[in-house]
């Protein structure tokens, strides 16, 4: 048993680099590998910041938090996409659990916690904040204290999506920097039993600079002057975290966590051109330059299905009796999200070779389906591919996001490295899934695990 638990999470850390790669410059995360266990944590289905850290801080799955991505079907209606945030989380989360045990946590800068809630504690909101100006604190007075320590707090960077590329990797130090900078001060200044802190700079610099340092890239580009920005960017996140590790004693279980891992991207796959092509969508005129999908008028009477781009896609069948002008009778569905599920499966890229698409059902993957999910889940090319929504394109395949440059897409596998308190080195371990760590967070603490988590405790 802990007397307390530190989370240190680093959105989008894969164990390719953390483990192999990088892992004989990164010194303190190597040494709590040495003291402890690690090994790669599943994320979710899918593998995306909204909604795997709801689900890490949980212990339940997309499906029974009802939330499956950033972007979130409120209703039925053809235009009824809101983002998740806070108040789409009803299952209570780790801290919702503490508070009501009389433990304190501190919170900063996990994702889908705006707006703040109250709790026993101290709460910073993360990066799906709108901005500044808005409420980003519980309570909201400790909003004064941190804007005094850093003189402006950076919830994220402006576009990371962008070819000014220096300013962006200027704006990610900085934001980390000040982030870490807060995160000590509440360290030291705050009492806690749960500390958990997400930086998100790890995630833009991978979408930003991957094609600078990966010779198997689509667009690697040797010998530029951004070769070696991301493990630089790797080497200030060690130190920062051995100057956390600095500030916690013997008694603190430590644990690293990412959400979901990163890889390289070959390219777009443009799921609404694909689908018209097939004739499962239909739009009144077709485009004549690249838009969103939003802002084109589709056919409703004739069409079958539509989808969402994005890291992966998310498709969605147009059902009688379920859309206001649905075109599948009920005794269809399942037939036509077979054949579907069977032609996206078998996919080639632009060069004619198999793409090994995964699709998923929710129903065959979540214990319960809560919400509104995607009729089907897809991994172009196991997520060597991101899904784009946009229409105009001309074609299927691009090799141009249409949401700005981005070269890095999720992988399924993120990173876990804990150590704690009697612990005994067991080096790498098997197995692991986000929805582990709030049940392991309980345990170490020597409280009650509730019986409806669906994850299972990681023995220390």
């Amino acid at each position: 048993m802990a007397e307390r638990v530190l989370i240190i999470g680093l959105d989008c850390a894969p164990p390719e680099l953390v483990f192999n790669r990088w892992l004989g410059d990164l010194k303190n995360l190597g040494h709590l590998m040495e003291w402890g266990i690690y090994g790669e944590l599943e994320s979710t289905i899918p593998p995306i910041t909204v909604p795997a850290w709801a689900s890490m801080m949980t212990g339940k799955s997309p499906g029974t938090l009802g939330c499956y991505g950033f972007r979130h079907r409120d209703n039925y209606s053809y235009d009824g996409m809101v983002f998740a945030n806070s108040q789409h989380v009803k299952e209570e989360t780790v801290w919702d659990i503490l508070s009501r045990e009389r433990k304190r946590s501190v919170v900063i800068g996990v994702p889908q916690t705006y707006p703040p809630k109250p709790l026993n504690g101290c709460l910073i909101t993360s990066f799906l904040t709108p901005d500044t100006t808005c409420q980003y604190t519980y309570p909201p007075e400790l909003r004064e204290e941190v804007e005094a320590l850093v003189g402006g707090y950076l919830l994220d960077v402006e576009n990371f999506r962008t070819d000014e590329k220096d300013r962006l990797l200027r704006q990610i130090h900085e934001m980390t920097e000040r982030r870490f900078r807060v995160t000590g001060h509440l360290m030291t200044t705050q009492p806690w039993d749960f500390f958990i802190v997400v930086e998100i700079g790890l995630d833009r610099i991978h979408h930003g600079f991957w094609k600078f340092f990966d010779e198997g890239h689509r667009k690697y580009q040797p010998g530029s002057k951004y070769e070696d920005v991301v493990k630089d960017y790797y080497l200030f996140l060690d130190r920062q975290v051995g100057e956390m590790f600095s500030l916690v004693g013997k008694d603190t279980a430590v644990m690293v966590v990412s959400d979901h891992g990163a890889k390289g991207m070959e390219g777009g796959v443009c799921i609404n051109e694909w689908l018209m092509e097939k004739g499962y969508l239909t739009l009144e005129e077709r485009p004549k330059e690249m838009v969103p999908f939003s802002k084109v008028r589709v056919d409703w009477d004739r069409t079958i299905a539509w989808g969402e781009g994005g890291y992966h896609c998310r498709l969605f069948l147009n059902v009688k009796g379920r859309e206001p002008r649905g075109t599948i009778e009920g005794s269809q569905y399942q037939e036509v999200r077979d054949r579907l599920k069977r032609e996206l499966e078998g996919l080639t890229d632009d060069k004619g070779n198999h793409m090994e698409t995964r699709v998923f059902k929710p129903e065959e993957i979540y214990p319960v389906v809560n919400g509104i999910a995607p009729d089907l889940i897809v991994y172009f090319g196991d997520l060597r591919w991101r899904s784009v929504g946009s229409v105009g394109i001309g074609s299927i395949y691009t090799f141009e996001n249409d949401t700005g440059p981005d070269e890095a897409n999720h992988s399924q596998h993120g990173i876990f490295i804990m150590g704690a308190p009697g612990m005994k080195a067991r080096g790498k371990v098997e197995g692991l899934h986000v929805m582990d760590v709030a049940p392991t967070v309980l345990n170490l603490l020597g409280l009650r695990i509730p019986g409806d988590m669906e994850g299972k405790v990681i023995a220390a």
